[in-house]
């Protein structure tokens, strides 16, 4: 009979922990228990515990806050300017309607050019996504989107025809860093087509990234006419009040 052996304590406290902080039933801003009451229920010592703590730390999952204790990390961004937009809830709260048109999803596997443009490892499995945001009858944004399968496995389940990647990605996956692109480009000859614009007109492209700790999470293009769409942000000289 094979024996098998058990997980470190500390690996069995981090696992725990990151479970209920990656699923959503903690979410960022949540107090984690003191380590002498972590102790108490796992019955190990305060070193294993700080290691465990340690171990979410520098995963990006946890923060230390002096005197305060230990806390679920909240999303960190590259860029102060930029949030992770939720296309649906701007466009109905300019009074339009709104739906999301999938065209296309299919699993593929990262590689060649695209993995260093993606910041996906090589042979990471994807869930592959184009679509379109339409706004009041009116295509407001072309999307291509691929969503880690290895870091998001439920992913799988969700029927795309009824929600948007990106409202469910910000609704059911916590992300603890993200980084925005903004590039001008040219239509192209099938963006025109889904957009319904005249090919090689002028388009913002907001290219995003996010991670879960270490993992890739997401990379999407979104694509949007340039009389559609801008990108405002209001800031003070560095050093200022």
């Amino acid at each position: 009979m094979i024996k098998v052996k058990e997980a470190p304590s500390y690996q069995r406290i981090r696992g725990e922990i990151e479970a209920k902080i990656l699923s959503g039933e903690w979410p960022p801003g949540s107090k984690i228990a003191p380590e002498h009451e972590v102790m108490k229920q796992y019955g190990c010592s305060r070193m294993t515990v700080s290691r465990a703590i340690t171990g979410l730390v520098e995963a990006g999952l946890v923060v230390r806050r002096k005197r305060a204790g230990s806390f679920v990390a909240r999303p960190k961004q590259h860029s102060v300017v930029f949030e992770i937009p939720d296309i649906e809830a701007q466009v109905l709260a300019r009074g339009e309607t709104y739906r999301f048109s999938l065209l296309a999803h299919a699993q593929v596997v990262a590689d060649g050019d695209f993995v260093t443009e993606s910041g996906f490892a090589a042979g990471t499995r994807l869930l592959m996504l184009r679509g379109v945001h339409v706004a009041a009858g009116t295509p407001f944004s072309y999307e291509q989107r691929w969503i880690s399968l290895d870091t998001v496995e439920s992913v799988r389940e969700v029927d795309f025809t009824k929600v948007s990647p990106g409202k469910w990605l910000l609704e059911h996956v916590p992300w603890t860093e993200a980084e925005n692109r903004i590039l001008a480009v040219n239509a192209s000859a099938q963006m025109a087509r889904q957009l319904e614009i005249d090919e090689g007109t002028a388009c913002l492209c907001v290219q995003r990234r996010t991670w879960r700790g270490e993992a890739g999470v997401t990379f999407v293009k979104q694509f949007f006419p340039g009389e559609v769409y801008d990108v405002v942000a209001r800031f003070r000289p560095r050093g200022m009040e």
